[in-house]
């Protein structure tokens, strides 16, 4: 059985639309899962980095980390990878995503209360629900990867949880979040979601 970017590099060299149309669904057959994406970005870390040092940056990096994995893993998600000061995660269902995004806040809004504001973390989180490509389990793709990224790193601002409309009527029956309606355009791309509001 070819491995995945043994798989990408022959779609790439597949000279007809058939036999490239084949490995295309042997790609999906083998790492193509149906779940929550929940994609977290830090906020702000920028305009820290500059003022504080690369050091600093990579400390409130691995704070971050050491504080959603848990809260991620609670809530019945897992992490797929950190990359930089943002972490990419899938959960099985859109509402134990917001509940550990909403968990996510909590703990940060409770820690920055003890430190001054150069130690404070903020995150953003993005939350969409569909098809995609899991490989290795350190690492995905596909349009809802896409869109949650876009969500959380450059459309949330600090403290929010933003979810698509369509994985918001993923809901179990019964469950409502506070929300607030939005339609985001951003590389030519409209996007409409809700802002939770916790």
């Amino acid at each position: 059985m070819l491995q995945f970017y043994d798989l990408i590099e022959a779609y790439a060299r597949a000279d007809t639309d058939t036999a490239r149309q084949q490995i295309q669904n042997q790609v999906w057959d083998q790492y193509g899962v149906e779940e929550t994406v929940h994609i977290i970005d830090m906020s702000g870390f920028s305009r820290l980095t500059q003022k504080r040092g690369i050091v600093h940056y990579l400390s409130m990096v691995r704070h971050m980390q050491r504080v959603t994995q848990p809260i991620v893993e609670r809530f019945g998600g897992a992490v797929v990878k950190f990359e930089a000061d943002n972490g990419y995660c899938r959960f099985p269902d859109v509402q134990n995503a917001i509940d550990a995004s909403i968990a996510m806040n909590i703990a940060f809004d409770g820690m920055n209360m003890k430190t001054q504001d150069d130690l404070n973390i903020y995150i953003t989180c993005g939350i969409d629900f569909g098809r995609f490509l899991l490989v290795n389990r350190s690492n995905f793709f596909g349009s809802c990867v896409n869109t949650a990224s876009k969500l959380s790193e450059d459309i949330g601002g600090p403290g929010d949880i933003l979810v698509t409309q369509s994985a918001m009527g993923l809901l179990r029956d019964g469950v409502t979040f506070n929300c607030e309606e939005k339609i985001y355009e951003i590389s030519g791309v409209k996007i409409e979601a809700q802002r939770i509001i916790y």
